[in-house]
């Protein structure tokens, strides 16, 4: 299949890159092409930003902006600002960064909450309103944001709603020693970033995720998808369930994934492979079960393991 050879391409380009992590770069293409959004949190230098930047260069005409998140960045510095124009005397908007194809979003929980809510109407519904007028952000439109797992001082925790705007929360982790002494020669002389050339066109994204949507998903695997869902609600544990948008990004996610592998639908095993980096970031655990040491990705992990998937 075309678009399978298309989306293997990508990936491959992105994994001469960043080396050892195939399979997180896959996750993150998938969110990609589903028109979802990620968050990489992980521990500085493990080639977060390498990665966003990585993808930006292998799609030939994708415009790139990165926003490096700081307690003093505005709305506006994000979403564009109205200027009064002399010549003309009236105002008119200069577009701010989130209007491009890929956006990182580095460090993004180093903002305050008034900054960070900026993005939910545009990753919720790829459109923005300033001062009462809507621009609506076309063609190919994906949020990259990274966080420091482990760094507090200085960063505020992410709002609900918007940990729901994200397809998926990936980790990236340490590689193994032969993976990173091939980073090492691959950056004896220069960044392998520098080498980098486009390997798909921004028509060509688009022409995969088409394709994706035509994967065939069951009726039985969507109620599969209800079921790992709704198994978050009405749980002692959980305090914030997940939400149907989290039913919908399992659903595109898998259909990807299926992609990649070259397959024309999907299988329960694949919904059962991206679950937990799907659903864990949008559970809020109640306070008795953090003081007990229940994790949000291991509840998740039980829950694909008691859930009777169709055969």
């Amino acid at each position: 299949m075309r678009e399978t050879e298309l989306a293997n391409r990508l990936e491959q380009a992105v994994c001469e890159v960043v080396r050892g992590q195939q399979e997180t770069i896959r996750r993150v293409l998938a969110c990609m092409f589903s028109g979802g959004h990620v968050l990489l949190e992980d521990y500085p230098g493990t080639g977060k930003t390498t990665l966003a930047k990585a993808i930006a260069k292998a799609i030939g005409g994708a415009e790139f902006r990165r926003v490096q998140f700081t307690p003093d960045l505005l709305p506006s510095d994000i979403l564009g600002v109205s200027i009064l124009d002399p010549s003309t005397q009236e105002f008119r908007f200069h577009h701010g960064p989130v209007f491009t194809d890929l956006l990182l979003a580095d460090e993004i929980n180093r903002a305050s909450p008034r900054t960070q809510s900026a993005l939910l109407e545009a990753m919720g519904e790829r459109q923005v309103t300033v001062e009462g007028t809507r621009y609506d952000l076309d063609g190919l439109f994906f949020v990259i944001a990274t966080q420091n797992p482990v760094e507090f001082r200085g960063t505020y925790p992410l709002p609900e709603a918007q940990m729901d705007r994200f397809a998926m929360q990936c980790r990236l982790g340490y590689v193994s020693a032969a993976e990173e002494a091939r980073i090492l020669s691959d950056q004896q002389d220069s960044h392998p970033l520098n080498n980098l050339k486009p390997v798909l066109s921004r028509e060509e994204i688009l022409e995969v995720s088409a394709a994706a949507r035509n994967i065939r998903f069951s009726d039985e695997l969507r109620a599969y998808c209800v079921a790992l869902v709704a198994g978050t609600r009405d749980v002692p544990e959980i305090q914030l369930a997940a939400s149907p948008r989290a039913s919908l990004a399992l659903m595109k996610i898998s259909q990807v994934i299926s992609l990649f592998e070259g397959r024309e639908f999907v299988t329960p095993e694949v919904i059962q492979s991206v679950a937990v980096d799907v659903i864990a970031h949008r559970l809020v655990l109640s306070p008795e079960s953090k003081y007990s040491g229940t994790d949000s990705r291991q509840f998740v992990t039980d829950l694909v393991a008691n859930t009777p998937a169709p055969v």
